[in-house]
């Protein structure tokens, strides 16, 4: 069974969300407080993506996301909020983030097919590749999904691992930001732009040298990204 973590302290909101996971073929593991979510992530390894609730009794949705990710940890994190301010969307990607979805929730299928897109990005239905891709000082491990630098591994989310291989399989050739969202969160996402440029960020900051003047992954004005190597 395909399992994923609801952590959500509203009660009804969490309810909600379970029954339709449910009727999209998933294993809803329910926690109302960041101390349930970390005991059911402690006891379900193999839990494959978390939709987490910003707004927390005990905490907040960003530290419990923080956290997953210090665990080096590569699930699927969904947030959850009911904010509209640009600052808290920055905030969860930066924090570790895949993707947001704002309350109250414009339609339970939208949710449900970010939750699809990327179970299947962080491998939960596909076979792994073979082989590796080298470029300049960078190696990618496409059989287990690592990227290392000089022979250092360098942590990544399974989004930062797709955005890399997608730079690493076309070096040299500027992405557009619709064609990095298009392969990375899939042809039917509908939500901001922004995701892109904000996971850029957070990549600069784990390859770069110097993430102020970045020179592995440099920006297109006014049209997107291209890799260095």
């Amino acid at each position: 069974m395909k399992k994923v973590l609801v952590l959500e302290d509203e009660v009804g909101i969490r309810s909600f969300l379970v029954i339709n996971l449910k009727r999209s073929g998933y294993e809803p593991l329910e926690a109302g407080t960041g101390a349930e979510a970390f005991e059911l992530l402690r006891l379900n390894p193999d839990i494959k993506v978390a939709l987490l609730d910003v707004m927390l009794p005990d905490t907040d949705g960003f530290e419990v996301c923080r956290r997953i990710r210090a665990s080096g940890s590569k699930m699927g994190i969904i947030m959850l909020t009911a904010r509209t301010q640009e600052m808290d969307k920055v905030t969860g990607l930066m924090t570790g983030a895949d993707d947001y979805v704002t309350k109250p929730l414009a339609s339970i299928a939208e949710l449900t097919a970010r939750v699809d897109a990327l179970y299947r990005r962080v491998g939960g239905d596909d076979m792994p590749e073979t082989g590796e891709v080298v470029r300049g000082p960078f190696r990618l491990n496409t059989r287990n999904r690592t990227l290392e630098k000089n022979g250092e591994r360098i942590r990544l989310t399974q989004v930062e691992y797709a955005i890399v291989k997608l730079f690493m399989d076309n070096p040299g050739k500027a992405l557009s930001r619709e064609e990095i969202l298009a392969s990375v969160w899939g042809p039917d996402y509908d939500g901001d732009l922004k995701i892109v440029d904000v996971n850029i960020r957070r990549l600069r900051i784990k390859v770069e040298d110097d993430p102020q003047t970045p020179s592995c992954i440099t920006t297109v004005w006014g049209f997107g990204y291209k890799w260095g190597f």
